[in-house]
């Protein structure tokens, strides 16, 4: 069977090449499948291998409508940190959805049923992989609705987790009103969970309010910094994951945590307080510096955040019960809502690359490899 592919390549000689490959599949193994892929979301998380270290203002097509093919330059200084991905051609896709067009020998039960897949080479028409590696879609749930069942939803359902394990009450988040930050809302309401939103407009406070979101602070605002110190007050949040990366939002985010901590009465250290405070980077909406102003003791960590490793370290039981969760809600709490579908040759036309590299929030793309 053989089908068409996105993959991205990234050259010595500085140069990223996105173009459409044919790829052709074997049989699957006694626990594999083959799908035909039919939904997969392009999330921020996919911009790092798709696009890379390249200076996206410097995109140029090439190759034919039915081919196309498009060029951008990757500054000199930055192969150094991609030498391991360097003239090598990768598939790019974290997850998607779509029906089971061949079956392995042990698992011919998923043979033409709908499933939600997380693994990799998403952006193709046909995919081969473990049977483990898909969830069975129900009945009643589209392709477009499973397609994005994986990243977010478990990311969500991840920081919960890690605040529960690392002994927080409570959880800041930035980037709040993205699809992901909705899905944290849901979460957090429905468990109890107090949740500090920090947003970047008032479009983007709206979006959370119409969710019932409690606790919304917008770091345009003048009174920021003191805004912020009171939800943090209020909710006790002492663990908080980063979605800009760049700039000083981490560090505010630890000072106004440090200022909550010591109205607690505790007596005075020249050292700070000795309430425990984290923040997980685990995004780059800026890629610029992370700065800290350390005006906040010593009771601190700033370290990064990454879903796969969680995974692999959370143990099968807490895993299945994650999984499981958003195959229930999957139509609440982790729905996703898509501003355009396109198909994969539209994915390599500058204009539209130009759209979702912009991470805009409320703006989300599927892709259709169908189409």
């Amino acid at each position: 069977m053989s089908g068409l592919e996105l993959r991205a390549l990234a050259t010595s000689g500085g140069q990223l090449r996105l173009s459409l490959e044919t790829v052709t599949l074997d049989k699957p193994g006694p626990e594999e499948l083959v799908v035909r892929v039919e939904a997969t979301p392009i999330n921020p998380s996919d911009l790092g291998l798709l696009l890379g270290p390249a200076e996206v203002s410097t995109v140029r097509a090439e190759g034919t409508p039915e081919r196309p093919v498009l060029v951008a330059e990757i500054p000199q200084q930055r192969l150094a940190a991609i030498r391991a991905r360097l003239d090598r051609s990768l598939p790019v896709g974290n997850e998607g959805a779509g029906t089971v067009v061949k079956a392995g020998r042990d698992v011919q039960h998923f043979l033409g049923k709908k499933v939600g897949m997380l693994g990799g080479g998403m952006y193709t028409q046909l995919r081969k992989l473990r049977a483990q590696d898909c969830i069975l879609l129900p009945d009643d749930v589209d392709v477009a609705e499973g397609a994005s069942m994986f990243v977010n939803p478990l990311t969500a359902l991840g920081f919960t987790e890690t605040m529960k394990a690392e002994g927080h009450k409570a959880i800041v988040h930035t980037a709040a009103a993205s699809n992901l930050g909705q899905m944290l809302n849901r979460i957090c309401l429905a468990d109890g969970i107090g949740l500090v939103n920090i947003v970047r407009s008032s479009a983007q406070a709206a979006i959370l309010r119409g969710i019932g979101a409690r606790h919304i602070v917008d770091s345009t605002s003048p009174g920021f910094q003191a805004e912020l110190t009171e939800a943090i007050a209020e909710t006790g949040a002492t663990i908080g994951f980063d979605a800009i990366g760049g700039g000083k939002l981490a560090g505010q985010i630890l000072q106004a945590m440090e200022t909550a901590a010591s109205r607690s009465g505790a007596t005075y250290s020249p050292y700070g307080s000795d309430v425990p405070k984290q923040v997980y980077i685990y995004g780059a909406l800026d890629t610029g510096p992370t700065m800290i102003n350390r005006t906040f003791g010593f009771a601190w960590n700033v370290g990064g955040w990454l879903l796969s490793p969680f995974l692999q370290n959370a143990g099968r039981e807490v895993v299945g019960r994650m999984r499981q969760r958003v195959v229930n809600e999957l139509r609440t709490t982790f729905a996703s809502h898509y501003t355009k579908t396109i198909s994969l040759a539209d994915a390599l036309q500058p204009d539209i690359l130009a759209a979702y590299e912009r991470k805009s929030t409320g703006e989300k793309y599927l892709i259709d490899p169908s189409l």
